[in-house]
């Protein structure tokens, strides 16, 4: 097949909107566009420190332990990613492989094997091994933007916005963060759960996000244990990111699922999750921990630890096709986290790519028939809002 020839990494930096996440006024992704001989061109993403992650793909290689990436895709066939991210990852220790490095290769894995399904005609989900699953099931994360401070009965009234859109774009699975409730004491956030629950009614399988809320496995199991009776699924991470010992703890008494993982980098992290944390569910994320290549390799990891995986999602629709491609080749996968909808949506989330949404019939999305990823790269915003350097 036709060589890679060419490696960009682009920051793109569009006005914040909606419930884009950030602090600041612009939104920021890299988007990393890999070209082959015949001119069809692959893509994928990362959202995190996206200006350190450019410069690590361009970063040259300093000797046999310090390798750059862009060295080792050019020249390459893009259905060999596994090989590719395997040779980086073992040259690159010298200058640190895990974390911003392995968000930088995550990029680089998906717009692999995007281009990979293009010259072949094949849709991602075929060139990970085929079917396992009929289709995909998204859940929808309810985030109104930034709600601290405010009473309850207004964040309610934000959320049934979003969950009557929601339904009518037939999601029958929903999240509720809880950022935004940062100063609201437990009892109240056991409440508003609670409130949820009677508006959504109990069709919707509902779980819950509380953001490394808690500092101790003890204050979480109060609140979860009281959240199960909000027929609540699980809870992603409740309990600060490195805290595996509390993880354990809360894992092996509360009634819901606990999950955890989700800023982690590749199979080595995830490994120590399943080994140390003992935790049932892991929140590793496709455009973060390692591609296409490493979700594979975590999504087997669980299979034997008797666990489960829900990929992180909260970058541009690029990330949540990733994830449709990723659980209809895995038996690990129940369901899969997508950016909230219509009408709070970011320009990244809404016109990077076409088409931004699936069709979801039922809460299930069918298998893509398209090449790659099976979406149209909206090239005159990343030229508007790309960083010139």
């Amino acid at each position: 097949m036709p060589a890679v020839v060419d490696l960009e990494a682009i920051v793109v930096s569009v006005p914040a909107e909606g419930n884009a996440f950030t602090e600041t006024d612009t939104e920021d992704m890299l988007l990393v566009l890999v070209t082959d001989s015949d001119g069809r061109m692959g893509f994928g993403e990362c959202a995190c420190a996206p200006s350190v992650l450019k410069e690590l793909i361009e970063f040259p290689s300093e000797h046999f332990w310090a390798n750059g990436i862009k060295e080792h895709v050019i020249g390459k066939d893009p259905i060999e990613a596994l090989a590719i991210y395997d040779v980086i990852y073992h040259s690159s220790f010298y200058h640190g492989r895990r974390g911003l490095l392995i968000n930088a290769l995550s990029a680089v894995d998906i717009a692999l094997y995007d281009l990979a399904g293009k010259q072949l005609d094949k849709p991602v989900w075929q060139l990970l091994g085929g079917a396992r699953q009929p289709g995909a099931r998204p859940y929808v994360t309810l985030y109104p933007g930034d709600t601290r401070g405010e009473p309850t009965a207004a964040i309610l009234e934000k959320m049934e916005v979003i969950v009557d859109l929601a339904r009518q774009s037939g999601f029958t699975a929903m999240k509720l963060p809880f950022v935004g409730l940062t100063e609201l004491p437990d009892h109240q956030v056991v409440d508003l759960v609670g409130q949820l629950r009677a508006m959504i009614g109990d069709d919707i399988v509902l779980g819950t996000d509380p953001g490394y809320r808690w500092t101790h496995w003890q204050e979480a199991l109060w609140v979860l244990n009281r959240l199960d009776d909000h027929r609540v699924y699980f809870a992603e991470v409740p309990l600060r990111h490195d805290d595996m010992e509390g993880y354990r703890q809360l894992a092996a008494r509360c009634p819901l699922l606990i999950g955890a993982g989700e800023f982690s980098t590749g199979r080595w992290e995830a490994k120590e999750w399943l080994d140390n944390a003992k935790v049932p569910l892991l929140h590793c994320g496709i455009s973060r921990a390692g591609g296409f290549t490493e979700i594979a390799r975590i999504s087997e990891m669980c299979e034997l630890a008797g666990a489960l995986l829900m990929p992180h999602s909260y970058a541009s629709a690029i990330s949540d096709f990733c994830n449709i491609h990723m659980q209809i080749a895995s038996m690990q996968i129940p369901m899969i986290e997508f950016r909230t909808i219509e009408p709070v949506a970011s320009i990244l989330r809404r016109d990077l790519v076409h088409p931004a949404m699936p069709e979801i019939v039922d809460g299930w999305v069918a298998p893509p028939t398209a090449p790659g990823l099976g979406l149209e790269l909206n090239m005159d915003l990343v030229n508007q809002f790309r960083v010139q350097t």
